[in-house]
């Protein structure tokens, strides 16, 4: 007997990934197919599964990719054949949405459907902008009306004459290319020629652009500034409070865009710091962590853990690759008492914490020159180290500890390789000069970034990009590739990577003010 399907109408919030709710994020991971409109992030997709089916059904002005009776057919006939349907919308799917729309015709057709709602853009939006629709000495109320409706209908769906001046706020969505229309009706209707309005593009997205200024200009300011959609427009004394409550443009990195070439699986830490501090993350993953084919070395070295005086971990990956190796073997973490534990930097001492491990070492310098120097008076010749680590790593560890009489298992546990499928969107952004700081964490890296975008294109980067690198290694592998290195931190952590650039972004942008 056929599975029973069900359709999840689900509201994807204004734009900003990190307001997409729980709740959808939790259906998202279990749907078989996923049904979205226009304006639904890259970062809100990928949290479908794998296998999931994707389908775009997006409407822009005069733009269908699928009229609406199609739309609902779709979501019923996947849902017949028993898969679940999720229904990805922006904002909520209640508010101008037509999410009830698609929810009856579920419904008639005898499939069972549920809500999860959104953040609606009327609310969102104009808050990112420093607007709040409701605050005690300015409005007590506020409404959301559709800016949809054309000038010349014979019968208006709005009521003018009641919404101009008995209600504090009023948001439009997706009005901008009727603001003159608007405007004339409201001033029509009673409302006061100076009343603030603002226009705001690209709510809360990394670019969102915001205009300012009253019923009586706002038209001839959207005119010359030719301000285009998708926005939404607020009407009313609460605009004026923006100049006092703007938050977002004060945030250190608002405005600057940065390249992230870290692997997608490493990449989130880097990614959500940006975002945090109002930056655009571009997220180009310049590589993939791959397993060893053989891991017969590490599963024989795994078997004799009793014999090791010290494991050196240097990295996250060979901290997450050992132990789910070790699990996969069955083979006990009490094995690992009496093994001391030296750990490359912060991160990697942190991973291995979270599996109850106390890190008798971490060098000051973050490289394989700062564990020779935190490790120099705590070896003793003939004893066993054991050092699981990425294929391809730097020999002076390894080479070094064997000339002091130290019997080492350098065993690779992993490669970076360079991806296969790139975004083509963020290629060309890079390629354009519309990034401001492109940052490397490893060698690995920097190589593979340039394997995909071309040798040739380095010299043009170099002129309109930043590069920003972890650390000295990382930094030496990026000149040899004929970048120039602009930035470096003192230790070599992705916090302090992220610090020295927003100290450099501060400075550029105290210059451009002065």
């Amino acid at each position: 007997m056929q599975k029973k399907g069900m359709v999840y109408l689900i509201g994807a919030g204004p734009g900003d990934p990190g307001l997409f709710t729980l709740k959808g994020k939790q259906i998202m991971e279990q749907a078989d197919v996923v049904v979205y409109d226009r304006l639904i992030g890259p970062e809100i997709l990928e949290l479908a599964r794998p296998d999931a089916e994707m389908i775009y059904v997006g409407k822009a002005s005069s733009d269908h990719a699928l009229p609406q009776e199609q739309i609902n057919a779709l979501l019923v006939d996947k849902a017949m054949s028993g898969k679940l349907v999720a229904r990805l919308k922006g904002g909520d799917p209640f508010v101008f949405g037509r999410g009830g729309e698609e929810a009856l015709f579920i419904r008639e057709h005898g499939i069972d459907f549920a809500v999860v709602p959104g953040i609606t853009s009327a609310i969102a939006v104009p808050a990112y902008a420093g607007i709040p629709v409701t605050h005690r000495d300015a409005s007590s109320s506020f409404a959301v009306i559709t800016g949809h409706e054309k000038p010349g209908k014979s019968m208006s769906s709005i009521h003018w004459d009641k919404i101009a001046t008995s209600i504090g706020t009023l948001v439009f969505l997706m009005g901008v290319e009727n603001l003159a229309f608007i405007v004339e009706n409201l001033l029509a209707a009673g409302r006061s020629q100076d009343t603030p309005v603002a226009l705001i593009r690209r709510g809360t997205f990394p670019d969102q652009a915001v205009l300012t200024g009253t019923l009586a200009d706002i038209v001839a300011q959207a005119r010359q500034a030719d301000f285009k959609p998708p926005a939404i427009i607020v009407v009313g004394e609460t605009v004026a409070l923006r100049n006092d409550l703007r938050w977002r443009e004060q945030q250190p990195l608002w405005g600057a865009r940065i390249v992230v070439t870290r692997a997608r699986a490493q990449a989130s830490s880097l990614v959500e710091r940006i975002r945090l501090a109002g930056g655009e993350a571009i997220e180009f993953p310049s590589i993939n962590i791959v397993r060893s084919a053989d891991m017969k070395p590490l599963h024989a070295a795994l078997r004799r853990l009793t014999q090791y005086g010290w494991i050196i971990f240097t990295s996250v990956n060979g901290v997450d690759i050992f132990f789910e190796e070790m699990s996969s073997q069955g083979i006990d973490i009490r094995e690992l008492r009496g093994v001391k534990i030296c750990a490359i930097g912060p991160a990697t001492a942190s991973r291995l914490a979270q599996r109850g491990l106390i890190v008798e070492s971490i060098p000051e310098e973050y490289r394989a020159e700062g564990i020779l120097a935190a490790l120099k008076d705590s070896l003793k010749p003939g004893e066993n180290i054991l050092l699981p680590r990425a294929q391809g790593a730097r020999k002076i560890l390894p080479a070094e500890l064997r000339e002091w009489g130290v019997m080492v298992d350098e065993v690779e546990t992993y490669q970076a390789t360079a991806v296969e499928s790139i975004d083509s969107g963020q290629k060309e952004k890079i390629l354009r000069g519309e990034a401001d700081y492109l940052t490397f964490t490893s060698s690995s890296t920097v190589s593979n970034f340039v394997k995909i975008l071309g040798a040739d294109k380095v010299k043009a980067i170099n002129a309109s990009v930043k590069v920003a690198c972890i650390g000295p290694v990382t930094a030496a592998t990026a000149r040899e590739f004929g970048f120039e290195v602009n930035l470096m931190p003192a230790k070599y952590t992705i916090d302090t990577l992220l610090e020295v650039i927003i100290q450099d972004y501060h400075h550029h942008q105290a210059d451009i003010s002065r």
